[in-house]
């Protein structure tokens, strides 16, 4: 039997907190460890908990701050981490984000959004809300773009999916879309992950906008 996500949520609001581990534990392949109002709470629980996934908001001063993202990487590098937040600020943002977060949500996105990015964090994969993705998006493409990219040849499927990832749908969306199982898409995605040897969704989306393929 598969064992269970073992998440622990750090955040200082009473109400955040009860909001998701209700939702969260609605799940039976998620397991709650705990919750921590502050930084000190949080290390203090960390080395007996061993989580794999810290749900955190570090935009909340006195309580979390970008520097607990830093923290959480140098003395616990084993943890992944996923952020839901109400930031809107891009700067730290960015500095979260070059932490090297796994997942990244506003406080605005669904359940299955929430679910998809906790599996995605527990797996060290990447996972970012389509607010995030266009700011990641945002300074990559600025980045980037005077340099080109020859096009590798998709089939006409790969092509919608790419279009509809681009868009920001989630793979359920996707799977509903085009009258597809979930699974059906995951396969497709990583078939043109593997095509275009690219690993995250920022990076499918840029070969998707350099291509022509949201025109």
């Amino acid at each position: 039997m598969k064992h269970p996500i073992s998440v622990l949520i750090a955040d200082e609001q009473y109400l955040v907190r009860v909001g998701l581990r209700h939702l969260l534990s609605g799940h039976p392949e998620i397991q709650i460890l705990g919750e921590a109002r502050d930084e000190e709470e949080l290390f203090d629980m960390l080395p007996e908990l061993k989580p794999q996934v810290v749900l955190l908001d570090y935009k909340q001063p006195g309580y979390f701050d970008e520097g607990t993202i830093g923290r959480l990487r140098r003395e616990f590098p084993m943890v992944n981490i996923m952020v839901i937040s109400a930031d809107n600020e891009k700067s730290s943002i960015f500095q979260v984000l070059e932490f090297g977060v796994n997942s990244f949500l506003t406080k605005t996105c669904e359940e299955d959004e929430i679910i998809d990015a906790v599996a995605a964090a527990a797996k060290n994969e990447k996972f970012f809300c389509t607010k995030i993705l266009d700011y990641v998006l945002e300074r990559t493409f600025s980045r980037n773009e005077e340099e080109s990219c020859a096009p590798t040849p998709l089939s006409p499927r790969e092509v919608e999916i790419v279009r509809l990832v681009a868009k920001g749908l989630i793979a359920k969306e996707i799977a509903s879309e085009l009258h597809l199982s979930t699974h059906t898409v995951y396969t497709h995605r990583k078939n043109i992950m593997r095509k275009l040897k690219i690993n995250s969704s920022p990076e499918l989306v840029l070969y998707a906008l350099q291509n022509g393929i949201l025109a």
